[in-house]
């Protein structure tokens, strides 16, 4: 988790998989790198907890399962949500990745997670909700190219209008090098 009352991007993840319990750092995984492209950020943006809060559905890593890792346990987000992110008056965008993240802040979005994010414009500007950035997720991303070729161009540039002009993004990054 990385908090800060100043951040103006809130992603929601899911829970710390193994990797990110064993070092503490969230998102550090290939998820993450997949995530901060998705974004076009690098990782120093990412993790400046005074830009960007990373808040989890659950704070423990779970388990792992049959297809992967368990879900978040269900009494960790009623017991402290509203109250953390109530300290979170700056967000101007909130990043909503996977199904419980979904389920959590679209409580009315009684459908798969292709139709919500399909449906990302209905929630545009302030919230956009992605598929978890997994890489076992990449079937999901070649079976929806409107993914990469619409949302993630618009929320790059939405990154970038909320982080400002000075803020080291990748593809300002890649351009300067």
């Amino acid at each position: 988790m990385q908090v800060d009352p100043r951040a103006r991007i809130l992603i929601v993840g899911q829970a710390p998989g193994r990797r990110v319990h064993e070092t503490g750092i969230p998102f550090n995984d290939p998820s993450g790198d997949r995530l901060r492209e998705w974004l076009g950020v690098t990782r120093a943006t990412f993790y400046d907890a005074s830009q960007i809060a990373l808040v989890p559905m659950g704070f423990c890593f779970p388990g792992t399962g049959r297809a992967g890792d368990l879900p978040p346990r269900p009494e960790c987000a009623p017991a402290w949500r509203e109250e953390l992110l109530g300290h979170l008056g700056a967000v101007q965008l909130t990043v909503v990745l996977g199904a419980y993240a979904v389920a959590y802040h679209l409580p009315g979005a009684k459908r798969s997670v292709t139709d919500v994010v399909r449906d990302w414009e209905s929630r545009w500007p302030a919230l956009v909700p992605l598929p978890h950035p997994s890489p076992r997720n990449r079937r999901w991303v070649t079976n929806n190219p409107w993914f990469e070729a619409e949302l993630l161009p618009r929320l790059r540039g939405r990154v970038r209008d909320v982080l400002g002009p000075t803020q080291p993004t990748a593809e300002r990054r890649r351009a300067t090098s």
